[in-house]
């Protein structure tokens, strides 16, 4: 090796060595790393941080040695501005030879001979920077194996955990105990398995999605009692109001089964269904009621449901009756522009068919009128005369 190639060797290994004493420093600061190094662990995870923590200690043993052997270069070169052929020689072997001595590791007394002892190992420097990458590469898989897991899992436990306290306030506010013990019992369980075998434990997220929709549906019910609790006088009056809403529209309803059932023949199924008495029932229930409040909130939100929806079929019953009138209406025009055509095409003096037509009229403008014979009638009499002007 010359001397220019020699100086130029040396500033690689040095810059060289700068980056790997920086890689070593950046993973011994990694959260990751240095949470594992206070954890409990167990399982996979410990057999797996076992190996990464050899690898950590042979990395750092094969960094010293590399340092060592390239300090000791660079005292070769520092011994004259311009080296001999020896010293270019001795930092050539240095620098690209066998240099690096890995000391054997001692055996356990039970598996040692009394004969030769295990030869050290040489190792170039290239050879050593390998070990070195790959110890470094074996690390980071196991840190990245952690994150994996801890990365998206504990921000959600400690959500989970911090929504299991706030319910505790909100439990407070109703008066209420919540028993969400069996909630906290398997967020701790979930939390040890990923906290202490984060690679071996099943995948949490199932079970944090099962305990999360179990705190939000809490959550739910209890805010839903805080606001039935607090609201509780206007939420009522503003019942009475849709009670009230309901007693018209039934009135309503009532009022168009009278006017109808006299013109249309009606099922029984027809008759406006009281649902006045119930609500009022269930409100006078409500208001006596002795259960907390997380019982009578979802007792009220029931009961004003169930009050719309009594006003809304009430009203839609008023609907459908007034529209069976207009139903006898529309087949009473198609009878009148089906007797216009015939009369047009010369038909309108056949004798079945004045017959057909008599019979459908006889059924339009009788009262009560049964629409479904009405409709069939009608039917009857348009299919002949289309049929007869063809």
């Amino acid at each position: 090796m010359s001397r220019e190639g020699a100086d130029y060797e040396l500033r690689a290994r040095a810059e060289e060595r700068d980056r790997i004493s920086g890689d070593l420093l950046d993973l011994d600061a990694h959260n990751t790393y240095q949470l594992l190094k206070g954890a409990t662990l167990r399982g996979a995870t410990a057999s797996r941080w076992a190996a990464a923590q050899a690898s950590v200690a042979a990395m750092w043993a094969l960094y010293d040695l590399y340092r060592a052997v390239l300090r000791q270069a660079e005292e070769v070169r520092a011994r004259r501005g311009k080296p001999g052929t020896a010293e270019l020689a001795e930092i050539t072997a240095l620098l690209t030879g066998p240099s690096v001595v890995l000391k054997a590791a001692a055996k356990p007394v039970e598996q040692r001979t009394l004969g030769e002892a295990e030869p050290d190992e040489l190792l170039t420097l290239d050879q050593t920077v390998a070990r070195m990458d790959a110890a470094f590469g074996e690390i980071a898989k196991t840190l990245q194996d952690v994150d994996a897991v801890w990365n998206p899992a504990l921000p959600r436990i400690e959500r989970a955990e911090a929504s299991a306290q706030a319910l505790a306030t909100l439990t407070a506010e109703v008066g209420e105990r919540l028993d969400l013990s069996a909630v906290e019992s398997d967020l701790a369980r979930v939390r040890a398995q990923v906290v202490e075998d984060p690679i071996g434990c099943a995948p949490p997220g199932p079970e944090l999605d099962r305990l999360t929709k179990l705190l939000d549906a809490s959550r739910a019910d209890l805010e839903r009692a805080v606001r039935a609790k607090r609201d509780y006088t206007a939420r009522r009056d503003r019942l009475l109001a849709a009670i009230d809403t309901v007693r018209q529209a039934e009135a309503e309803a009532r009022m168009a089964h009278g006017q109808v059932v006299v013109k249309i023949v009606l099922p029984p199924s027809a008759v406006p269904r009281n649902r006045l008495q119930d609500l009022l029932a269930h409100l006078a229930g409500l208001d006596a009621a002795t259960e907390g409040w997380l019982t009578r909130a979802a007792r009220l939100d029931a009961l004003e449901k169930a009050a719309a929806e009594a006003a809304d079929k009430a009203r839609a019953g008023t609907r459908a009756l007034f529209g069976l009138i207009g139903r006898r209406d529309e087949l009473r025009g198609r009878l009148t522009a089906t007797q216009a055509k015939a009369a047009r095409v010369g038909l309108a003096e056949n004798t079945e068919f004045t017959r057909l037509y008599e019979r459908a009229r006889q059924i339009l403008w009788s009262a009560p009128c049964d629409l479904r014979q009405a409709s069939t009638a009608v039917d009857l009499y348009q299919n002949a005369i289309h049929g007869g002007s063809r």
